[in-house]
This record gives structure tokens, sequence and C-alpha cells, in this order.
């Protein structure tokens, strides 16, 4: 009896402990943003730079009457019929991005090495109008090729009188997604000139292509769960420290998950994330008309 007893004291126990945890870790998700496109009042919702994006009833997930519709009607188009829009919410240093998106049946890649751009955050460093590529730190989230990718640029950050060369360890006034060096061991990134600037990139990817053109579990014609978050590294003495966080769930799978990547250094010690942006944008054009739904759009923080 008294063996008894303790097994039931020690699961109870157990299931005390595994609550308290489960608690924690969903109290370490704070919504601060939800949008599930039943209507078009974006500007009640916090929604600005004329947003216009188009709703549509004819896809949408389980339980939702509506989903946002990226409609790019004719072949050569660029942006989509219905626009996007930005937000702004506090100043944070962790995003988890969460949403659900379904490509059409005819949809094509651009079968090159970029595009389209589609989700992006920006940081409070930058103006609430400006546009993504060009910043002291935008993040993408995307998917190349069929393949889930996130991206960083920071090219107002270059050192455009040392481009090129590595400034690691010399100085934290400097770039960290291309064009100063690798700032942690995930590749120098890409440095390219537009105008009299330079602009830059690095990105991450798993190996394998999610959005299959094939019918199956990961068919880009049927409705995925994309989760991704991102957190700042430290800053510590003026110093960045490579503690930056990227992760990346598909259908609930973790498929990418860094913990050792560098966002800003000491130029930018206070920087924090303050800005989403939807932009969905396919830079060589559509081959023919095609289409992306986006349901379910959530965001949260992991800041205490």
């Amino acid at each position: 009896m008294g063996n008894c007893f303790q097994a039931i004291l020690m699961g109870l126990v157990c299931l005390c402990v595994i609550t308290l945890i489960a608690a924690k870790g969903h109290a370490a998700e704070t919504l601060l943003f939800e949008e599930f496109f039943e209507d078009t009042d974006w500007k009640s919702r916090g929604w600005y730079d004329g947003p216009k994006m188009e709703i549509t009833t004819a896809e949408h997930i389980p339980k939702s009457g509506h989903s946002c519709l990226w409609h790019w009607k004719k072949t050569g188009d660029i942006g989509v019929v219905g626009k996007g829009g930005r937000l702004l919410f506090k100043p944070v240093t962790s995003v988890i991005l969460s949403f659900h998106i379904k490509h059409s049946d005819n949809w094509k890649w651009t079968g090159v090495d970029w595009h389209p751009h589609e989700l992006h955050f920006i940081t409070n460093v930058d103006s609430q109008y400006i546009g993504p590529a060009y910043t002291h730190l935008t993040f993408y989230v995307e998917a190349v090729n069929g393949v889930p990718r996130v991206g960083i640029q920071d090219g107002q950050n270059i050192d455009e009188s040392r481009v090129k060369q590595n400034l690691v360890g010399i100085t934290e006034n400097r770039a960290v997604a291309g064009g100063n060096g690798d700032s942690d061991g995930y590749g120098k990134g890409d440095c390219y000139p537009v105008g009299d600037v330079h602009r830059n990139g690095k990105s991450w990817e798993p190996k394998r292509k999610y959005f299959s053109d094939e019918p199956g579990k990961f068919y880009k014609g049927e409705w995925h769960h994309v989760k991704v978050k991102f957190q700042l590294n430290s800053v510590v003495d003026g110093i960045g420290i490579k503690d930056g966080v990227i992760q990346y769930w598909f259908d609930d799978e973790l498929i990418m998950d860094y913990h050792d990547v560098v966002f800003r250094t000491g130029q930018h010690p206070d920087m924090k994330i303050n800005q989403f942006l939807m932009a969905p944008y396919f830079g060589p054009g559509v081959p023919h008309e095609q289409r992306i739904w986006i349901d379910d759009l959530r965001i949260y923080t992991g800041d205490e």
C-alpha cells in the first residue's frame, strides 16, 4: 500500500512539473498581433502604408472564412493585385511569426537563386516607411524554388570605405550580412553595388525542398503551417556576441535551428525589432498567372 501511494505521489509530482514547464513555455510566447483576414478594415487592426490586401473565400484553412490572396494576374507581373502593408508593434528582441500558406497548383518558381520576397521584419533603427532592401537590419521569410529560406540584409551598416574587407574583430562599425567579413561563421554574405552604395544579403535554408511540385506530404498546393523565430544576439561590453537565434518549423517539424548567429554589433546595441512588412514581390516576373494564399497570421515575442 505504501509503495502504491508513493507511486501515485510521484506521478502527481511529475504531472505538476510537466504542467508548470508547459505553462512556462506557453507564457514565454506573448501575442503581439493576429490577423485572420476576415475583412478589409486593415487600419483598425494597425496596418498602415496604404494596405490594400486582397481577401477571398475561395481558399482558407478549416474554421476560417477567408484568406489573404497574393494574386499575380498576368505573365511578367512583379507585384500582386492587392499590394501589402506594414505593422508597428512594441520593440522586442525576439519575434515568432506563425502563418499558414498554400500555393496554386500551377505555381512556378523563379528558377534562379532569389525571389519571391514575401514577409519581413525591420527594426527601430530605421524609419516606419523604409524600403526593406537597404536598412540597418531586415529579416526575410520566404521560399526560393520550393526551399524555405530566412535571410537578412543590413546594407546601411556597411563601411563603404572598406568594402569587402574583413572587419570582424577590428571594429563593431561594420555590416554582418555581407561586405565587411563573416561575423558568425555562416559565410561572408553577398555584397553588390547599387548606385553609390552597396547592398548585401545572407541567408539560411534546409538541404531539401519542402514546398514540392509533386503531390504528397510536402505538396505546395496544400495548406502548410510555418513558424519562424528570430532572436537578436546579445551585445556585451560593446561587442556583438554569437548567440542570435533562427528557428524554422514546417508543419511542426523543426527544420532550421541556429543559436549562434550575429544580427547586430556594438554599433547598434539598442536595436530591437518593431515592424512587420507583408510585401510579396516576384522580381523576375511570374511566368503566368499564379497565386499564394496566407491565413491565420500571428506575431509573438519570447521577451519576458
